[in-house]
């Protein structure tokens, strides 16, 4: 039952907001000046849900941010008295305007006197216009959005989480609205006039690629034929020198068609989502019960094939234990053919004792699966989204979203395009959700008795359910009809055939007269009950160490880290993990991998505080971290064993790190705790272990860097850098600035790399620590090199070659003869780049270094490329590639292919650029890794070419 809300009726004031700009208050035309700055966070954070209640919490986030007062809502209420005074004095009556509601506060204004309701609501009635089709409407109708713009929108409004969640997603909104705007003009033929705004857009945002098209269709409309090539030439260095691509598919066309003096053919997807992807986890064995549910979900597939052509959304809604998920997955297992083009699943954490995951991270897995390279996922949330509902446009993909906490956790996960089915399961009801996005709400209550009975009698045999009614009764009533509690009672009888379900009625009846300190005023106190009493049949050590899993915040666990938790042995700790998982507190979701429902996660985490002193579980934590570095360390020394070591303590008494025999083991290792490792630097920062952020930063760096996953690399330098500062340790500082740097440039965010990279080259300079600075100077020339800034490369390669030569560093003048190499290559003197590649490649040669030996046979390879010298290309490249291969460092080697693919194909040898180009792509396949598309492209020209296929 939603809250009541009471409105007071009075005159309407004449009252208007702007926030696409400087906020403004106006009565009158009159402006009313409003000077606290959190009074303008509150009144923007009121304004853009107008006539909806903003929770809280909400206000409390964007007024404090992450550092709220003491006493939150007593604060909030003593700011929502001063703004409602304020708007009094403006204008009478206004005050009552602002309404005090269950969940939070809401502004009660209509839609003409806020300029973002306008902006919105002129949107909309384009979308309308165009579905008639009515150009002259939908123009006018986007041109009246667009003249909403004051400037910079909340531009005096300092509230980061608004600043990162709204003023995006308008910015977006309104490059959308131009875009479609000036394609109406263009099939008005009025090309010449759009010539230059869109120059001016195109200078605003270089790497949107529909600007571009637009640009180019103008100047060709116009009689501009050469200017329009120019325009394609200046796109393609933007996207080259920014993001390492070429054009798209629909740039690519225009320009063909530019070139032949003809119009583009209609744009064909030249690339599907590739791997289709299939996430959804293993449904559940011998599933029963949930008919209704299920009927109503089947109902929704079919309405949402036959009506509207909307995204079809069908909230779970249900307490903790209920069999959310469980509902969800199997619905989804079920339809699953449905969905030809696939299925995504995330778990959204949202009641995780941990952080929740964010949107951002949510959608850059996503992003990930359906095959988008990680070097190419924007860092802003809402370009995010966009691309997301660019790759489902027009297909059909369930998407399961697990665990959500709020409605603004789940919007940016939803389709924009018909075809596409969203569950999304909450212990709320994301009332929000369903008002906003016509979300289908579905609560799913507890068990109904017949079906709570079926679900025994499947797992305990008809016969013994039969013949103990009364206790069966009893133990459903007892469990409160939650099916995770009744799975765990079924699991205890079950192990007990000759058990009585009489005497196990009674022991769970005593059990919950013995738990008050763990019992709610929600239906999950028995269950809490049923916990205890499962618990309790533990032995010591199985206890023990479920409580200790309290700690674990990451996704899962493998037996290793638990022993390490644990101070246990291996063998005697899977053991434990087999009791626990036989009496259905944990569950092994692959080999040697165990997760445990939140529920069941927050029950162990308040056993360890009734049961174990803080020093326990400090000390325990502490294991657990130490497992996790010692193992991360060495795993990136045997990802790079020439990388400049740290120095980490010794670990804990207990821990049993895991050492991987070769790179294979490492990056295996890698791969299979990538998220935990995650979850575990957030979980260092928040309980103090500050040496242990930093150092699990740098361990992890190696596997980011290999993989591409800089968002994730960006994330733990960052937590890396305020760890730092806390402990005020100026060379762990340095450090974090200068992999901040490197991801900021391997990302093409220029301006966000160039001050890391200078703070870590001062602070490498004030602590004299030369090799640091000789590093950091040649991520400078890297960084550098990207914008084409090959001389200032080349100085900072030189200063660090000097270094490296003062302090008798032979590795890091090898490395860095290879760079200097390479720049005069960029710059055309061929004879200094072979000098200098030359010499780098003895060095290696003599100290075994063969990563930066394969590295330089790749430069090798590029110089005599670009020389003409096909045969020595040819041969460097090969060198290079069977270095790679002998290493095990197999994306570099499928890197090398692929250059040895580019050289054939310039020598016209398009069966071998074939040939080599495939077998690249299987190597990139082999570590499902997304720069395979861009091999397919490569292979997709070459088939254009000759006619031939693809794979």
């Amino acid at each position: 039952m939603g809250s009541l809300i009471l409105r007071t009726v009075v005159r309407v004031p004449q009252v208007e907001f702007g926030l696409i700009g400087p906020l403004w208050v106006g009565v009158g035309g009159r402006s009313v000046p409003v000077d606290s700055t959190r009074h303008r966070v509150l009144l923007a954070a009121l304004l853009l849900s107008a006539g909806r209640p903003v929770p809280l919490s909400r206000l409390v986030d964007a007024v404090w941010g992450t550092a709220p007062p003491t006493k939150p809502r007593r604060t909030l209420q003593v700011y929502v008295a001063r703004l409602r005074n304020l708007l009094e004095r403006a204008e009478p009556g206004f005050a009552a305007h602002i309404v005090t509601s269950a969940e939070g506060y809401l502004i009660d204004v209509k839609e003409e006197q806020v300029d973002v309701l306008r902006f919105r609501r002129r949107l909309a009635e384009a979308d309308r216009a165009a579905k008639v089709p009515d150009p002259d409407k939908e123009a006018a109708s986007l041109v009246e959005a667009l003249a909403e713009w004051r400037g910079e929108p909340l531009s005096d409004v300092p509230s980061e989480l608004l600043q990162q969640e709204v003023v995006p997603r308008l910015h977006a909104q309104r490059l959308k609205a131009l875009e479609r705007r000036i394609d109406i003009d263009l099939g008005r033929g009025r090309h010449p006039a759009l010539v230059a705004e869109l120059t001016t857009l195109t200078a605003e945002h270089p790497l949107r690629e529909r600007l571009w098209v637009q640009l180019m269709t103008a100047l060709d409309g116009s009689g501009r034929r050469a200017d329009a090539l120019a325009a394609y030439e200046t796109a393609r260095r933007h996207l080259a020198d920014e993001l390492g691509t070429g054009p798209g598919e629909e740039l690519q066309r225009l320009h063909v068609a530019v070139l032949a003096g003809r119009q583009p053919p209609p744009t064909e997807d030249a690339v599907g989502l590739s791997p289709v992807p299939r996430q959804l986890p293993p449904d559940v064995r011998g599933f029963t019960g949930r008919g209704s549910q299920i009927a109503q979900l089947d109902a929704l597939l079919r309405e949402g094939r036959t009506g509207s052509g909307a995204v079809v959304i069908s909230a779970i809604a249900g307490t903790a234990g209920v069999g959310k998920t469980t509902l969800a997955v199997h619905w989804a297992r079920r339809v699953a053919d449905a969905f030809p083009d696939g299925q995504l699943w995330v778990n959204l954490r949202g009641y995780h004792p941990g952080q929740a995951m964010t949107p951002g991270r949510a959608l850059t897995g996503f992003l990930r699966v359906l095959g988008v390279p990680g070097e190419q996922i924007p860092l802003d949330l809402d370009e995010q989204t966009a691309l997301y509902r660019s790759l489902l446009d027009g297909r059909r993909v369930l998407v399961v979203l697990d665990n959500a906490r709020s409605p603004d956790q789940v919007r940016p996960l939803l389709p924009g395009a018909p075809g596409c089915f969203v569950v999304v399961t909450s212990r709320n009801q994301l009332s929000g959700l369903v008002a906003a996005e016509n979300a289908q709400s579905l609560v799913l209550d507890l068990l109904p008795v017949d079906e709570a009975r079926r679900l025994l009698a499947h797992r305990l045999g008809a016969d013994r359910i039969a013949a103990e009614p009364s206790a069966t009764d009893e133990i459903i009533n007892r469990c409160a009809r939650l099916p995770l509690a009744l799975t765990i009672v079924a699991a205890h009888a079950a192990a007990r055939p000759t058990f009585p379900l009489a005497t196990l009625a009674a022991q769970l009846r005593d059990e919950t007269t013995r738990l008050d300190v763990l019992a709610s005023d929600g239906p999950a106190t028995d269950a809490r009950a049923v916990f205890s009493w499962s618990y309790r049949t533990l032995s010591p050590e199985a206890a023990r160490l479920f409580r200790l899993l309290g700690h674990c915040l990451g996704p899962d666990i493998s037996t290793a880290a638990a022993a390490s938790l644990a101070s246990s042995s291996i063998p005697r700790t899977r053991s434990q993990m087999a009791e626990l998982c036989d009496a259905h507190l944990i569950t092994e979701h692959s080999p040697d991998r165990y997760a445990l429902h939140d529920l069941l996660r927050t029950y162990a985490n308040e056993l360890a505080h009734i049961h174990d002193d803080v020093v326990a579980r400090r000390t325990a934590l502490h294991r657990l971290l130490d497992h996790y570095l010692h193992t991360g360390y060495a795993a990136a020394r045997t990802l790079n064993p020439h990388r400049q070591p740290i120095t980490i303590a010794p670990a804990q008494p207990g821990v049993r790190p895991e050492s991987a025999a070769d790179y294979e083991q490492a990056l295996a290792w890698y791969t299979a705790e990538l998220s935990v490792l995650l979850a575990v630097v957030e979980q260092a920062a928040a309980a103090g272990f500050d040496s242990h952020v930093w150092q699990l930063a740098w361990a992890t760096t190696d596997f980011l860097y290999r993989r591409g996953y800089w968002h994730d690399w960006l994330a733990t330098q960052h937590a890396a850098l305020e760890a730092a500062e806390r402990q005020a340790d100026q060379s762990a500082q340095a450090m974090a600035h200068l992999f901040l740097g490197m991801a900021y440039a391997q990302m093409g965010r220029y301006a966000d790399a160039d001050p890391h990279l200078q703070t870590a080259l001062g602070l490498y300079q004030r602590l004299d620590d030369p090799v640091g600075e000789a590093q950091t100077r040649i991520n400078l020339g890297a960084h550098l090199s990207r914008q084409d800034r090959y001389p200032e490369a080349l100085h900072h390669c030189r200063q660090a070659l000097e270094i490296f030569a003062a302090t008798g560093n032979r590795l890091g003048q090898a490395q860095t003869l290879n760079a200097i190499g390479w720049y005069h290559a960029q710059l055309g003197d061929h004879d200094a780049a072979l000098s200098h590649c030359q010499r780098a490649l003895a060095l290696q040669q003599e100290l075994g270094d063969g990563n930066s030996e394969a590295s330089t046979w790749d430069s090798l390879g590029y110089v005599h490329h670009r020389l003409g010298n096909h045969q020595e290309a040819v041969g460097c490249y090969q060198r290079a590639i069977d270095l790679y291969e002998r290493l095990g460092i197999r994306y570099y080697q499928a890197v090398a292919l692929i250059h040895l693919g580019d050289a054939h194909q310039t020598a016209g040898d398009l069966d071998r650029t074939r040939t080599v180009w495939q077998q690249a792509l299987g190597i990139l396949e082999e570590l499902d890794h997304p720069e395979a598309d861009r091999v397919r492209v490569k292979l997709q020209t070459v088939a254009a070419t000759t006619g031939g296929s693809t794979p």
